[in-house]
């Protein structure tokens, strides 16, 4: 089967037929362009997905992969990077073996199909010349053999005339003559020319287009070739990958064949643990006795009859809260008054002014009424050392021992601490010991540089040594004191003075029983208002008396007479003047001191207040 034999007829029909098929192949070239555009995106959306669920380094997200679901996790999102990489070496490899060999190879086929069809036209141009030569000689011919006839009948007729002179005669005879000359030399004209087309033509029908067209032919059978060819590529560059795809997603499966839930626990137990014991059991308080409650050795607070000071919380007396802190300054270290402030009174007489938030008549609540509100009413004592923590923590100081954290947390941190410490020393000893080879070189080679140059930075990196290794001592000071390998520092204080006697342990113990876990990560001990607290006056009054009073930030003036009958608050006097240690915060409460022990919050549309950065003009609450 010759295209050349079978359509030696069909040129324009040929050209058509390969014009489509280079259409075909570009198209499958923008194909292959837009599939490789896919798999780029595609890799691109993949990482970015990686990329925003790794967790941000130095945040509290890094601890979390801890755990073996995490880090199942993390490694499925490191397989998926890998598996997008997969991808973009598929759009590599594509763009260079397929798109980029198709379109030198379109560019090649577009210039060889050109090359033919312009031989197959050039043959044609040439066979239609013949034939036009052939044409007008067949013409010429014609038209002299016409005129030879026209001339011979003239000729004829003349003669045969007896009125036409002999000259005329011979005349026309003479032009018959010419014209049946004419006639043969356009006879062997076209016998010529016709024997040239024809053999022309031959040659055109028999040997040219056969040729051109069997180039042709060849031409579109590689062509078909090479797309089935690509065609194979394509599928192969999709299938060398795939082991590779195969072994992330064999990472992902064995990343989630790791998890494990037992060490998972154990990391939630080591990263919780707070080294405190569990409460032990209440015992029974005989509350049947009229107005007069059996405590328990485990409550917090003894009988009366020990002759100790006899505290009560939320009552209106006006003795000290706690044997130990003084009623204001404890306050201070709590919140504001939790109900809102009472409005100012209608006139500035202290007869018209109310008793503070609440009528100081109040008729006495039944026994069982105040039992109901032990019961039910939420704890507000805390203990020292709780309390002391949570307002550490409020405002923002977190201590440098991590004091504030329960003993196994602190432990980690400290051990961590000393980690890092310990790690920074060993750097500054391998600079220190560079710097010293380096100080040597010198010597032996004074054309490097000056050995003394380097003194300066030998004594600062030895004492950032010294430095870091005091801080590790003092870290592992305190690691030891966590552990048990030395005393903790405040309990041998606390036992050589007698603070706690052996009665009074129950009542402690019981209020870390009572502890809840606060929202900012502290531990507070709480106990009930109507808790009687047995302990000696000096307990913990020497390191309240270390904490730093509020600066005071302006004065205020009373307008109105003010009877302090809840915790936090202060009475003032109309007309007193005081110093402002606190703004109003938008809850309605100044937080005011009248010397070093007394101090509490007043409402502030009972006062004028008068602060040192607007000495300009007074700022009045009414």
């Amino acid at each position: 089967m010759s295209w050349g034999t079978e359509l030696w007829d069909q040129f324009d029909n040929l050209e058509k037929h390969t014009q489509w098929g280079i259409d075909i192949l570009e198209k499958y070239i923008k194909f292959v362009k837009e599939r490789t555009e896919i798999e780029l995106n595609y890799a691109k959306q993949l990482r970015n997905l990686s990329k925003k669920y790794q967790p941000k380094k130095n945040s509290k997200e890094e601890e979390e992969y801890r755990y073996t679901a995490c880090q199942a996790f993390l490694s499925t999102l490191n397989e998926m990077n890998d598996y997008a990489g997969q991808h973009e070496v598929i759009s590599e490899n594509m763009t260079s073996q397929i798109t980029v060999e198709l379109a030198r190879y379109v560019q090649e086929l577009k210039q060889e199909r050109k090359s033919h069809f312009h031989d197959g036209r050039k043959a044609q141009q040439q066979i239609e010349t013949c034939w036009k030569q052939l044409e007008s000689s067949k013409r010429r011919f014609e038209r002299d053999c016409r005129e030879a006839d026209r001339a011979q009948q003239y000729f004829e007729k003349m003669d045969a005339d007896i009125n036409v002179t002999k000259a005329d005669v011979e005349k026309a005879r003479q032009q018959a003559q010419i014209r049946h000359q004419m006639a043969d030399d356009s006879k062997a004209d076209y016998s010529s020319y016709l024997q040239k087309f024809n053999l022309e033509q031959h040659e055109y029908y028999h040997t040219h287009i056969p040729n051109i067209f069997q180039k042709i032919q060849e031409m579109e059978e590689r062509r078909i070739v090479r797309i089935g060819e690509s065609v194979k590529t394509y599928a192969e560059l999709d299938r060398q990958v795939i082991p590779i795809i195969g072994k992330c997603l064999d990472g992902i499966v064995k990343a989630a064949e790791s998890v494990d839930p037992k060490n998972d626990s154990q990391l939630v137990v080591e990263a919780y643990k707070s080294g405190f014991e569990p409460p032990g059991d209440i015992e029974f308080e005989d509350y049947t006795q009229p107005m007069k409650r059996t405590v328990s050795d485990n409550s917090l607070s003894n009988s009366r009859g020990d002759g100790k000071p006899e505290l009560k919380f939320g009552g209106k007396s006006k003795g000290k809260l706690w044997p130990f802190i003084k009623k204001n300054k404890l306050m201070s270290l709590l919140t504001s008054p939790h109900q809102p402030p009472p409005p100012p009174p209608a006139s500035a007489s202290p007869s018209a002014v109310p008793n503070g938030p609440q009528s100081p008549k109040q008729q006495k609540e039944p026994l069982s009424h105040r039992f109901n509100e032990f019961m039910t009413s939420k704890p507000k004592i805390h203990c020292f050392r709780s309390l002391k923590r949570g307002l550490s923590l409020k405002l923002g100081a977190t201590p440098e021992d991590f004091s504030n954290l329960p003993p196994e947390q602190r432990r980690k941190k400290l051990q961590q601490k000393v980690d890092e410490l310990n790690k920074e020393i060993q750097k500054e000893m391998d600079q220190r010991d560079a710097i010293t080879k380096m100080k040597d070189v010198y010597l032996k080679n004074p054309q490097m540089g000056d050995p003394a140059s380097l003194d300066h930075k030998l004594a600062e990196v030895s004492q950032n040594i010294e430095k870091l290794r005091l801080e590790a001592q003092k870290f592992e000071a305190w690691l030891a004191e966590v552990e048990g390998r030395l005393p903790a520092r405040g309990e041998q204080s606390r036992r050589q003075s007698g603070l706690y006697d052996t009665q009074s342990a129950p009542a402690v113990n019981n209020c870390a029983q009572d502890r809840e876990s606060s929202p900012d990560g502290s531990y507070t001990e709480e106990q009930s208002q109507e808790s009687e607290v047995k302990v000696l006056a000096t307990d913990f009054d020497d390191e309240f008396d270390d904490e730093e009073p509020l600066p005071a930030i302006g004065t205020c003036k009373a307008l109105y007479t003010f009877e302090g009958q809840n915790e936090g608050t202060i009475s003032v006097v109309e007309g007193e003047t005081l110093y402002v240690i606190e703004e109003d915060k938008g809850d309605g409460w100044t937080r005011i001191r009248r010397n070093e022990d007394e101090e509490g919050y007043v409402p502030t549309s009972y006062v004028e207040v008068y602060l040192d950065k607007n000495a300009k003009g007074a700022k009045t609450y009414i």
